[in-house]
């Protein structure tokens, strides 16, 4: 599966007020693996951005002046996220921007939801954490994401800490299809066939930098769960 971890800045928070776009940032995974390829723009919104956004953002309205304008980007965006499933955080906010920025170069354009599927992540802690904080800070601390290089609001730091925070909520969360669809058919009936072992498997025993990441996946596991996880308390018994 290819999934873009994706986000947005922009010149303020209401888009029906004619706010605009300045920056777009994607992280591609596959099959749930950072690839290491992204896609970023800064954006001229050719207009100017409200004072909270400046100082979230730190981006100047100068800054932007030299920047490509929405329209001589889209194909090249459109081209880097088509077909893929969008992970977002507050997806209604980044997607009704992105569908008026659409919108503004043409109806054959579409919308968002014509090319890709949307995952938002806000809705998913949510339901996972209610009652507490789940913005993407909140999210990276309860998770163990470190978050230290975040100083301000920019696209591609955030999408790249959406990544992990996303992964982090659901590593538990693997679905194993073994080829069993219709066998539950009538008449069916599904055989396993015994495995024999012409030879004692060879064991393979972790090295210390794979203990060490475990042992930093256990205490991020501490912190999500509040206090000493599951897996802290069987390996302690073991």
């Amino acid at each position: 599966m290819r999934q873009i971890v994706l986000d947005t800045e922009t010149t303020g928070l209401e888009v029906r007020q004619g706010h605009r776009l300045i920056e777009i940032a994607c992280v591609e995974l596959i099959e749930r693996r950072p690839t290491g390829r992204h896609y970023q723009t800064y954006l001229n919104p050719e207009r100017a951005i409200d004072e909270g956004a400046r100082e979230v953002t730190g981006i100047a309205d100068e800054f932007l002046l030299d920047k490509p304008r929405f329209a001589e980007v889209v194909d090249e965006f459109l081209a880097f996220i088509d077909g893929a499933e969008l992970i977002i955080h507050n997806a209604t906010f980044d997607v009704g921007f992105l569908d008026s920025e659409l919108a503004r170069v043409g109806e054959s354009y579409g919308r968002i939801a014509d090319r890709c599927s949307v995952l938002d992540t806000l809705a998913m802690a949510r339901e996972r954490y209610p009652g507490q904080r789940n913005s993407l800070d909140a999210l990276c601390k309860r998770l163990g994401v470190d978050n230290s290089a975040r100083d301000l609001h920019g696209g591609l730091i955030d999408a790249q800490l959406l990544a992990d925070v996303y992964l982090a909520m659901t590593s538990g969360q693997v679905v194993l299809d073994l080829g069993f669809e219709g066998a539950t058919d009538a008449g069916v009936r599904t055989v396993a066939t015994p495995v024999i072992l012409s030879r004692r498997p060879r064991v393979l025993r972790a090295n210390t930098e794979e203990v060490d990441a475990h042992l930093r996946r256990l205490d991020a596991l501490d912190k999500s769960a509040g206090g000493q996880s599951v897996w802290r308390r069987q390996e302690s018994e073991a």
